[in-house]
């Protein structure tokens, strides 16, 4: 701490010195740490900013249909426009795409046990798997023409 606030911390009364003393000498645990920081990175991978920024819609509900996903008919920008829900989506996908990497880092951590080195690397390659092949199907969806 610097010698201003030490000096302003002892002219204070003795449960407001406690309160400032338990609040400075928070330390969480690095687990909860790189979890926020994974977590505000997904959602700004996602898009999260733009949300943010501009505020989209989550849905439209044109001719009794509701749109989660903005199509080029819906819109006369080519790519810049996107609903909240697109977020959501593709933050939850990157998501499942992280956790398979991470299953996948953690298989070779196990080469001693090779059944269960062999269990998550099946899972992580198919989590891998399946987050690639839905951002395709959601980025396919939201081009398509007609």
């Amino acid at each position: 701490m610097s010698d201003k606030i030490k000096k302003h911390a002892e002219t204070m009364s003795f449960s407001a010195n406690r309160w400032f003393g338990r609040i400075t000498g928070i330390k969480p645990p690095t687990f909860v740490i790189s979890l926020i920081v994974i977590t505000a990175a997904l959602v700004l991978f996602g898009g999260g900013l733009y949300d943010i920024a501009n505020g989209p819609p989550t849905y439209v509900y044109i001719n009794q249909k509701f749109y989660f996903l903005v199509n080029r008919y819906l819109t006369t920008s080519p790519i810049g426009d996107q609903f909240t829900s697109e977020t959501a989506i593709t933050a939850i996908l990157y998501g499942f795409g992280f956790i398979g990497l991470m299953t996948l880092y953690q298989s070779s951590k196990h080469a001693y046990n090779p059944r269960q080195a062999h269990l998550m690397l099946i899972v992580g390659v198919t989590l891998l798997f399946i987050a690639y092949i839905f951002l395709e199907a959601v980025l396919g969806l939201k081009f398509t023409t007609t």
